[in-house]
């Protein structure tokens, strides 16, 4: 998705995702099961990337990870993000507002997966394909669902985060409440669709992530 991204935003903006392993053509390589093996390792990996102002972007599990990464490099390497864009997760210290699915038996997890509405009902039918995903994505609810929040300092940088009306876990005292993690400035959003918002209302965020970015291309 991201890297559809790159030609709709900024040409001075560089564009850089990440991709975990057990996804695409790191399928092979076991995923994480928790955050505080994951954090480390991504650090590493960006550190070359950090020598001019950035901004760290996730949707879902990635909005926790962005916002644990932001935590990590700002710790080890006293760098802090120019801004965070948060999407679909609810405000870290707050309590997680969904059910807690990753324990589940294959065909409940799968029942709540199709929920979520985020998965292709041809992939949910497909026995083989299920088959090779699952494993993956029981280790993203695991990472997700097993994170407990450590109190820290809020960042000064602003933190702009996202929600879809309709999603089924998340709601807008959810998504308002990542003001806590923050001095700095603050805004929400709230758009049409359920917890993949960000697919079906792209040309919106990437509106309001165009029109942050410019800004902040006229402060750096």
């Amino acid at each position: 998705m991201y890297k559809d991204w790159l030609k709709q935003l900024p040409a001075q903006v560089a564009v850089c995702p990440i991709q975990l392993p057990g996804r695409s053509t790191r399928f092979h390589e076991p995923p994480y099961h928790e955050l505080h093996a994951l954090i480390p390792d991504i650090a590493e990996a960006i550190r070359p990337l950090l020598d001019r102002p950035f901004v760290f972007m996730g949707h879902s599990m990635g909005a926790l990870i962005s916002f644990e990464l932001a935590r990590y490099v700002r710790k080890l390497y006293a760098l802090e993000p120019v801004h965070l864009l948060m999407a679909g997760f609810h405000a870290p210290h707050m309590p997680d507002p969904g059910p807690i699915i990753h324990h589940l038996p294959d065909p409940e997890f799968m029942a709540e997966l199709t929920k979520l509405n985020g998965t292709p009902k041809e992939l949910i039918e497909h026995a083989e394909l299920m088959e090779l995903m699952l494993p993956m994505l029981k280790a993203d609810f695991t990472l997700a669902e097993q994170y407990v929040y450590q109190q820290g300092e809020p960042f000064t940088c602003p933190i702009t985060a996202f929600g879809g009306w309709q999603d089924p876990d998340i709601s807008v005292k959810e998504i308002q409440g990542w003001k806590e993690q923050t001095t700095g400035a603050f805004r929400a959003y709230m758009l049409e669709g359920d917890h993949f918002f960000i697919h079906s209302q792209e040309k919106d965020v990437l509106r309001i992530i165009r029109a942050i970015l410019e800004d902040l291309l006229r402060k750096y």
